[in-house]
């Protein structure tokens, strides 16, 4: 007594396609899928900075990281570091950090959200061209 049907890719399932017929859709939905996620990764990481642009933009900088020695008080008391002259690749990666609640310090958190790939690369372009 036989009880389950083998079931063979080339059969027909409750009026579906074949299993083979419909792994090409399935390739180019993956390869749609893959393509969209790698286009923003590629536009992001190849933003170029220009320190020109982010002057108009550091502002929202300097009233922390410009000042030598100074301290935040909000949540508790911080030390505020110092950002100029310090890696592009750096503070690219930390206002990314931010802006996703890898790294968390509520003004920092507001401010990275706020900008754009472009902004942070003007910004890192800015900064890391600082002594």
């Amino acid at each position: 007594m036989k009880l389950f049907k083998t079931m063979y890719p080339n059969q027909m399932r409750s009026g579906s396609a074949p299993a083979v017929r419909r792994l090409p859709q399935v390739f180019a939905a993956l390869a749609m899928a893959i393509s969209c996620v790698m286009a923003s990764a590629v536009s992001a990481a190849d933003a170029v900075g220009n320190a020109e642009a982010a002057k108009a933009k550091v502002s929202m900088c300097i009233g922390c990281h410009g000042i030598p020695g100074y301290h935040a008080s909000f949540p508790e008391v911080y030390s505020v570091p110092m950002i100029a002259g310090q890696n592009d690749a750096y503070i690219r990666a930390a206002l990314r950090a931010y802006a996703v609640g890898e790294r968390t310090h509520p003004t920092m958190d507001a401010i990275a959200k706020s900008l754009s790939d472009q902004d942070i690369a003007d910004l890192a372009a800015y900064y890391s061209k600082l002594k």
